[in-house]
């Protein structure tokens, strides 16, 4: 098993118990690419050097300074900087960097999928622990809830939530480090523009009617990632000296006036014939009821992503 990224404890109220947090995500892409010197093939390296040898001899090569002289500054006026060293940072008093203390517990569909920042696999530290980690993760688990606290790991202080794992199976739990919210920006500055327009009755059922039809059990596994599939292969065209793979450029089309009600009516119908079940529509009345009597409003589950 991987080294775990963060080690310490959970508190709740009186109850503590250690755990280990891993980073649940990994890069899966295949395709890297280094910044190479067009007139040569070379690689391009990046060398640190000092800001006043650029400026008194542009022209001329900088000595790199060495790693162990770069040290974190922080610049209080221009150009004027206080030294922080390592050593200093690793004392701050800061509780959270050992200890997650949960402050309250909410609901999951109180957890909006904009404030989630990054998945963790919370795991117990060891089988002393684990009777507490079991109990607490059901508790989640059965009331719905998550627990939320903060955790200081990467030079920065988090919110984090803890849910509970649907799989008893694997018996973990998921941990989500947030945004703060001054660290989002505010929607009303993106969406004062937006037309207000009164949503049409017949409309809106045609519309639900094929969000029905397409409704589906989320499946990740089926989602791959096309651009790098692509780069992919323009890459080994380029290898074998090959025809290089070029976007198919549709003959430009006139703009027209989509009618919505024709377009939403067609879509339905390619969707039946896809599904061999193809049958006449019918009337647009006929239809709103019908999708007004059957489908409900999908509750927002809360739950997220990561990152």
């Amino acid at each position: 098993m991987a080294r775990p990224y963060w080690s310490g404890q959970i508190q709740i109220s009186l109850v503590s118990f250690g755990v280990k947090l891993f980073v649940a995500t990994e890069a899966k892409s295949e395709i890297r690419f280094h910044q190479i010197s067009r007139s040569t093939g070379e690689r391009v390296r990046h060398q640190k050097v000092l800001a006043s040898a650029l400026e008194d001899a542009p022209d001329e090569a900088a000595a790199p300074v060495e790693k162990d002289e770069i040290v974190k500054g922080y610049e209080y006026s221009k150009g004027q900087y206080v030294i922080v060293e390592p050593s200093e940072l690793a004392a701050l008093r800061v509780p959270s960097k050992h200890a997650i203390s949960v402050t309250q517990f909410v609901g999951l569909d109180e957890l909006s999928p904009e404030y989630m920042e990054k998945p963790y696999f919370v795991v117990p530290e060891d089988d002393v622990q684990a009777e507490a980690f079991a109990v607490v993760r059901k508790a989640l688990q059965k009331a719905k809830k998550a627990a939320i606290g903060k955790i200081a790991f990467g030079g920065r202080e988090h919110v984090i939530a803890i849910t509970a794992d649907d799989d008893d199976k694997l018996g973990g739990m998921m941990a989500y480090t947030m945004r703060y919210q001054e660290e989002l920006r505010s929607p009303a500055e993106y969406f004062k523009d937006i037309k207000k327009v009164a949503v049409n009755a017949d409309s809106l059922a045609l519309a639900m009617d094929l969000i029905k039809k397409k409704a589906a059990k989320f499946d990740p596994g089926k989602f791959t990632d096309g651009y790098e599939a692509a780069v992919r292969e323009l890459v080994e065209a380029k290898i074998k000296h090959a025809p290089v793979p070029q976007e198919e450029v549709a003959s430009p089309r006139r703009a027209n006036v989509v009618n919505l009600m024709d377009a939403l009516r067609k879509s339905l119908s390619s969707d039946e014939a896809v599904a061999g079940k193809k049958k006449p529509v019918a009337s647009v009345k006929g239809e709103a009821r019908k999708s007004l009597s059957l489908v409900k409003p999908a509750k927002g589950t809360g739950k997220r992503k990561s990152a």
